[in-house]
């Protein structure tokens, strides 16, 4: 090798050493300006003397409001960031403005001070501008009402709700611990595009969410459990998706009505879509619709969609007669679907409305439809209050103004019976064959495969249930070999919903013995046995 050669090498491996170095001082560069640029919109609210703005413990609003402000004045910046762990008090409201977002560490928490004493409808968090306000997200913290050292006020009152938006447009409130309160969670009026998703929402003393005529709302993946009143609520709001939620009431004599209230006196409301929930061990109804006022068209209350729920034991309540699965009045055409019903009080489905109310809840018109479709009713109940005439799968109280219109539902077990007021010529009355129905997992057992959680297994029965829906409903979503044909049931047209036929893959061990890919085994260990008794005898 000459000493060109290696002068030639020796120039290249110091360019490629160049290269590498630019390279990291790039990267390095790009990472400290995100840093830089994350850190320089960001304003931090902490109590230990190394935020931007500090609290000391009392009226601590005055300096998280600062915060705001500034924020407000400095376009630049963009969050308010609560530092924790800590708890803040405040005495007054926390006012939020435009293109904003007030975030925290899981271990900050704003909590109302003892005997606050505020009127009416003044909430801990609000806009900074009554008019209305944009594009606003609040995230990441605890939010403690402190109801108990609050208690010379009544729930459901109005008093503290939690956050509070009107006329307002883009509000993300999300990944918040929020409790203990006296009023709503989130109450919001006017506004649109409203997201609720991924709270923990515990003993408020209203609703977790309520909207009023507001549009295009959506909350999911949200765990409530009610006190007062609802976990989700609409009130003439449009456009609206709940799904993927658990709620359950706490158990007292003050506990809360239903799961999911919709509620219609004005305005339209032919967009609602409820759906993949868990509601359980409520104290009204699961779900409750209820149409009331003036009379209204029909396309102003129609097509509510409720669909691959699950509903058990709802319908605690012992002091109201308005409890079951779903409780519905004043509503056309709504469409019940691949639900599953088990052990709710009173009834899966029931058509009635309030009587001992002092508003006036009946609908004005006639032609109610509900149209209940490929769902599983077991285990019905009696209500705890005037039971008498209760515990069917299906109760209608309104024939003369309201109808049923049932179509391949399976019903079994129900106490009083499947129907009052109510018929159907497709339904079956089998026993559905659920894989673990103590524990509630409503999957169908299937000799061609079931859905565990974790892999596919066989059973040695399959589900009536299997490939007996509506003849008409969608199955495109079933794993192959769905039998061309809807399940019935929570999973019927879901990538998890059992399997017609024979599926290759996983079996318990216990099941293999007994098919029929393990006749000669069962042969050869009958023959084992023989020949080791008569050795014995």
């Amino acid at each position: 090798m000459n000493w060109e050669s290696l002068r030639h090498r020796w120039q290249k491996r110091k360019k490629n050493v160049v290269y590498f170095t630019i390279l990291v001082f790039l990267i390095a560069l790009g990472t400290t300006a995100l840093s830089t640029t994350s850190s320089s919109i960001t304003v931090y609210v902490s109590a230990d003397g190394r935020g931007n703005f500090n609290c000391d413990g009392s009226n601590d609003q005055v300096e998280i409001n600062k915060a705001f402000a500034y924020v407000a004045e400095n376009p630049q910046f963009t969050t308010v960031y609560l530092k924790g762990p800590n708890t803040y008090i405040i005495s007054d409201s926390i006012l939020i403005g435009n293109d904003t977002i007030l975030a925290g560490d899981s271990t900050a928490v704003i909590k109302l001070e003892d005997k606050a004493g505020w009127p009416r409808n003044k909430p801990l968090i609000t806009q900074m501008d009554s008019s209305g306000s944009q594009n606003i997200t609040i995230k990441g913290f605890e939010i403690n009402g402190n109801h108990d050292k609050n208690e010379d006020k009544k729930r459901g009152e109005g008093c503290y709700n939690q956050i509070y938006f009107s006329n307002s447009s883009n509000i993300q409130v999300h990944s918040i611990y929020m409790h203990d309160g006296h009023g709503d969670g989130l109450k919001i009026e006017r506004s649109s595009n409203i997201q609720f998703y991924d709270n923990r929402v515990y003993k408020l003393g209203h609703d977790g969410l309520f909207a009023i005529d507001c549009l295009n709302v959506e909350a999911w993946k949200n765990r409530i459990t009610c006190r007062t009143n609802s976990g989700l609520r609409i009130w003439n709001s449009n456009h609206v998706k709940f799904h993927d939620n658990i709620i359950d009431s706490f158990y007292h004599w003050s506990a809360g009505g239903s799961g999911i209230l919709i509620e219609k006196t004005t305005g339209v409301m032919n967009d609602i879509e409820v759906y993949n929930n868990t509601i359980h061990n409520t104290y009204g109804p699961g779900i409750w619709l209820l149409g009331y006022g003036n009379s209204y068209p029909r396309e102003e209350a129609e097509n509510v969609y409720i669909h691959h729920n699950i509903f058990y034991s709802t319908g605690t309540n012992p002091n109201i007669d308005w409890v079951g699965g779903i409780v519905t009045s004043g509503f056309y055409n709504t469409l019940v679907e691949n639900n599953v019903f088990d052990g709710t009080y009173h009834a899966a489905l029931v058509h009635m409305y309030p009587t001992n109310d002092s508003t006036d809840l009946s609908p004005k018109d006639t032609g109610y439809t509900t149209i209940v479709r490929n769902n599983i009713i077991v285990n019905m109940l009696q209500r705890k209050k005037d039971p008498s005439g209760t515990g069917y799968g299906v109760i209608n109280y309104l024939p003369e103004t309201h109808s049923f219109v049932l179509e391949n539902n399976c019903l079994y077990n129900n106490l009083a019976g499947d129907y009052r007021n109510a018929s159907s010529t497709s339904d079956i009355h089998v026993n559905p064959h659920f894989a673990n129905e103590k524990n509630h997992d409503y999957h169908l057992k299937s000799t061609g495969g079931r859905w565990n959680g974790k892999t596919w297994v066989k059973d040695t029965v399959s589900s009536p249930c299997i490939d007996t829906g509506y003849l008409d409903s969608e199955y495109s979503k079933e794993p192959g070999n769905s039998g061309s044909r809807a399940n019935i049931g929570r999973y019927g047209n879901t990538e998890w919903a059992s399997i017609s036929g024979n599926r290759p893959g996983y079996v318990v061990w216990w099941n293999q013995l007994f098919s029929p890919e393990w006749k000669t085994f069962r042969l050869l260990l009958k023959m084992f046995f023989l020949f080791c008794f008569n050795m014995l005898y």
